[in-house]
């Protein structure tokens, strides 16, 4: 899947605040500070992990293709619902058992070359859409997202600090001992955004454009104490610089010699505007979840009526 460059698409932006923010590091151990402060950097400015942006979009991108079927979209925390188990890889029936049987047809000499090739596409045909750009335990994602880091220019250095309490059932009152206090990053706030992500197919980038469309109206909320109007975000794409070499030597040779001879931040003459693409990404989107509509009994009566 990476052993040959095909395309490459660049996505920066800035992601704001809109209520306060919390992304917990853990319970503090120190005796004096909040209780549960946000993840901050060597330098004490607070970061949005990668991994958090990434899981919240995964999420709802899931939720969305689970509705349209639910073999699109496995359950990455669970091992009995993801597409390819240990056992189905691993296993006496297993795709890796499978690989070399169907390895004994070719001449000793060609297997070593054959096998990763084969093993590679029984992994592709047997793995959930999502995981295909968000990546699995037997395949590498896609989509590489950065930690989300300060705009300097907007932050002052400060955080809030909230207080929390545990209400005793019985009494509707705050129970004993269960005071707390958190730290929020404060409404405001300007984070860094930057993505890329390589050999992508166009219904993967359009999947990409829906979750990404979904932060740029404020749909999805991050961190803690969503339930309470915390973690309201807003994305502003500022460019997607998009590289399609499409097979052609030629064009990955210029685009190299581009690179070593562009200085960093400068615009490589080889890149497109990837949003003029949106549109069409999104409709390759549309027609494969199209080939794949789950024939339950209410969508067939809708179909025949």
């Amino acid at each position: 899947m990476f052993e040959t460059f095909k395309n490459r698409l660049e996505i920066t932006g800035v992601l704001t605040t809109k209520t306060a923010l919390r992304i917990s590091a853990g319970r503090s151990s120190e005796p004096i500070g909040s209780d549960l402060p946000v993840i901050k950097d060597a330098l004490g400015n607070p970061i949005i992990p990668g991994s958090s942006f990434k899981g919240a979009m995964r999420s709802r991108l899931e939720s969305f293709l689970r509705g349209i079927n639910p073999d699109l979209a496995a359950n990455p925390a669970i091992e009995a619902e993801w597409s390819i188990t240990n056992d189905r890889m691993n296993g006496e029936n297993g795709i890796k058992k499978d690989l070399e049987k169907e390895l004994e047809k070719y001449p000793q000499a060609e297997r070593s070359g054959k096998r990763d090739q084969l093993l590679t596409e029984k992994i592709i045909n047997e793995t959930d859409l999502t995981s295909l750009l968000f990546g699995s335990p037997w395949i590498a994602s896609k989509f590489q997202l950065r930690d989300l880091t300060i705009v300097p220019d907007t932050w002052f250095g400060q955080y809030q600090e909230r207080d929390g309490v545990a209400i005793d059932r019985d009494t509707e009152t705050a129970a004993d001992g269960k005071l707390y206090d958190f730290q929020v990053v404060p409404a405001g706030t300007q984070f860094q955004f930057k993505a890329v992500v390589e050999n992508a197919e166009e219904y993967e980038l359009g999947l990409l454009m829906v979750g990404l469309h979904q932060f740029e109206t404020e749909q999805i909320p991050l961190g803690g104490g969503r339930s309470r109007g915390l973690g309201v975000v807003k994305l502003d794409i500022e460019k997607m610089r998009w590289l399609d070499v499409n097979n052609d030597p030629e064009k990955l040779l210029a685009y190299l010699q581009e690179l070593v001879n562009t200085n960093t931040g400068e615009d490589i003459p080889s890149y497109e505007d990837g949003k003029t693409f949106k549109n069409q990404w999104t409709q390759a989107l549309i027609n494969k979840l199209g080939e794949n509509i789950s024939k339950t009994p209410s969508t067939e009566a809708t179909q025949n009526s």
